[in-house]
């Protein structure tokens, strides 16, 4: 099991207050991660006491990252000075809005792709030198099944999960021969505080649930084995991809 050890690994976790990113920087340090955990609305207390609850070390780094080259250099200077070095990148965070395209608004449009898009290009552009100075690490996406599918009334949410799939493609393509692994996970519907409107809407959830074949929706620990698999030594060939946890809804 050697080759899913992460000890001595630095990872860094966007998004990382709760949800599947909290999930992600509890597993990575369950594999032996010291973790920098990246946040900005929810206090990451939580996520800083299960991390350490594991022996490894935390750094909670609260910022915005819809500034992101503020929140470039707190991320990254924060990080290599706390731990002198940067193995592991997990591009989580992300927002939703929802709205009818006719309707939908610039100020939203720009905010998600902000986050959800514009945000893993730099942190991944900034990371990319440590990494390559090192002759090994590896970036994780965010991906979705909207990398895939248009959905309803989430144009720019589609937009920014499309962009993230060709993203991956375009850095492993010019990153792999550094060492650099960059692939994506793309979650299937997964029960977090951004699908709180799904999973209201009992007539939406019970579709959704009729087609997803392992017949449930997902947790956020189900992110955790895909998280550590491309994160370790276990996927030092696997570049360019996008996998996805979805219970086998793309398989439908």
């Amino acid at each position: 099991m050697n080759l899913f050890d992460l000890t001595g690994k630095v990872a860094v976790v966007t998004g990382g207050s709760s949800g599947n990113g909290q999930s992600i920087a509890y597993g990575l340090a369950q594999a032996g991660a010291d973790v920098a955990v990246v946040g900005n609305t929810s206090p990451l207390d939580k996520t800083k006491k299960l991390i350490e609850s594991t022996g490894r070390r935390c750094l909670p780094i609260k910022t915005d990252l819809r500034d992101i080259h503020e929140a470039k250099t707190k991320i990254i200077d924060s990080t290599m000075k706390e731990f002198g070095r940067i193995d592991i990148l997990v591009n989580n965070a992300g927002i939703q809005r929802r709205n009818p395209v006719m309707v939908f608004t610039e100020k939203d449009w720009d905010d998600v792709l902000a986050v959800n898009l514009k945000s893993v290009f730099i942190l991944s552009q900034g990371v990319a030198p440590i990494m390559q100075k090192n002759g090994w690490g590896k970036i994780i996406n965010m991906a979705s099944m909207l990398s895939f599918q248009g959905g309803l009334n989430v144009p720019a949410y589609a937009a920014s999960k499309g962009g993230i799939a060709q993203l991956t493609k375009a850095m492993a393509n010019e990153w792999s021969k550094y060492g650099i692994n960059v692939n994506a996970m793309a979650p299937g519907y997964i029960v977090t505080k951004m699908n709180t409107a799904l999973i209201s809407d009992k007539e939406r959830s019970r579709q959704i649930l009729e087609r997803i074949p392992a017949g449930r929706w997902g947790e956020p620990t189900d992110l955790i084995g895909g998280a550590i698999f491309l994160s370790s030594h276990a996927s030092d060939y696997v570049d360019g991809h996008v996998l996805c946890i979805d219970g086998g809804w793309m398989g439908r």
